[in-house]
């Protein structure tokens, strides 16, 4: 094998596989990049952990026809290092021969042999191709809110699913759920088709990556079987779809709020911020008390001691204290866009709804947590 590539176009296709490389494992050769040439012009590169592979096609001017597979981020370190010239890569043996200008490196790699085969067998039948921004700003807004990957259960995954120009996207890991709507343009012929996917949110969150590398307008998704393969570009990424009944979301979501304040979020972050520093991080919570356009903040630690915080918000309803996980309703301010939210609630113990002024259809329910006497 021997190719010659810019510079750029290798190492963004290094950056986009590589999230799919698994860096400790059972089989050295799951770290590494898959490199074969396919025609004159072109090399695709891949990689997988089984669970998802991603495979990219690049430019390149192939001299010698072949496939080899070498360390990611090995890989990736070297490239990122060279001059902004052309970059040769010529197989010798087991070794990688890797020249730009006066730069020499040789990298030992993994027959080919040894890497998984992935199936990239599609059917166009069953696909769909909507528009890459709302896509990627709905996975964005909502895939926080979803269990750890670690837990390997369906509330890991988040549910995505579209619907004439709808797309409606949502995951939950039990203490807070997140749901947002988008009108989309459905690029599809058939405008009728509806999807309903239930994703792995470490497979979303990657595809989210990927697609800002590679600045595609529009993501083509096509579902077959138990398998989803989503097209950005030049790039597929592959994986399974999570299997089993999500729960029926949309109803743990109360239907009226007699309360509502309206706050500033950038200076309730400052303030919860400031209030966490004192907060026992076992449990992480903080309490609010709503009062006649007041909110006040307070966390305490027995080790440590307490704190307390106090902002202008806009709030006439009766006064309320309920306590959250702090870092539950972080993650949703630093995500939001909107300068302004409204907290909409029930009672102390009753879920209780943030979302943006801005935006109606994006909403991010937390559960309360009991307050000791």
């Amino acid at each position: 094998m021997k190719f010659v590539a810019r510079k750029d176009d290798f190492l963004n296709g290094i950056r986009i596989i590589e999230r799919a490389t698994v860096i400790k494992g059972l089989q050295p050769v799951l770290a590494n990049v898959l490199i074969e040439t396919i025609d004159n012009n072109q090399i695709k590169l891949s990689a997988t952990d089984y669970d998802l592979s991603i495979t990219t096609l690049i430019e390149a001017q192939v001299e010698e026809e072949g496939k080899f597979t070498l360390p990611a981020k090995k890989l990736g370190e070297i490239i990122s290092r060279l001059q902004d010239e052309l970059v040769r890569l010529e197989l010798n043996g087991a070794t990688a021969n890797i020249t730009c200008k006066n730069s020499k490196f040789d990298i030992i790699g993994i027959s080919a042999s040894e890497f998984p085969k992935i199936d990239e067998a599609i059917s166009e039948e069953d696909s769909i191709e909507i528009e890459t921004k709302p896509f990627v700003k709905a996975i964005r807004q909502v895939v926080s809110a979803a269990a750890g990957y670690e837990t390997n259960n369906l509330l890991s995954g988040v549910v995505c699913e579209v619907n004439k120009n709808i797309l409606e996207v949502a995951a939950t890991d039990g203490n807070r759920l997140a749901r947002v709507r988008e009108v989309i343009k459905n690029l599809s012929q058939d405008e009728e088709k509806s999807f309903e996917m239930l994703i792995s949110s470490k497979v979303l969150s990657e595809l989210s990556k990927v697609a800002l590398l590679t600045e595609a307008e529009n993501i083509g998704i096509i579902k077959e079987g138990k398998k989803i393969v989503i097209i950005v570009d030049k790039t597929k990424i592959i994986t399974r779809l999570m299997q089993g009944q999500y729960p029926k979301y949309n109803q743990l979501i109360p239907q009226t709020f007699p309360k509502e304040a309206k706050v500033d979020k950038n200076l309730l972050i400052a303030a919860l911020e400031r209030v966490a520093v004192m907060v026992n991080e076992k449990n992480s919570i903080v309490k609010f008390e709503l009062l006649d356009n007041t909110l006040k903040l307070s966390g305490d630690s027995p080790e440590s001691g307490n704190s307390q915080d106090e902002i202008d918000v806009q709030y006439l309803s009766e006064p309320i204290t309920i306590a959250f996980n702090y870092k539950f309703v972080l993650e949703f301010l630093k995500i939001v866009e909107s300068d302004e939210i409204y907290i909409e609630l029930n009672t102390p113990l009753s879920a209780t709804v943030f979302k943006p002024c801005s935006d109606e259809d994006y909403i991010y329910l937390v559960m309360p947590v009991q307050l000791r006497n």
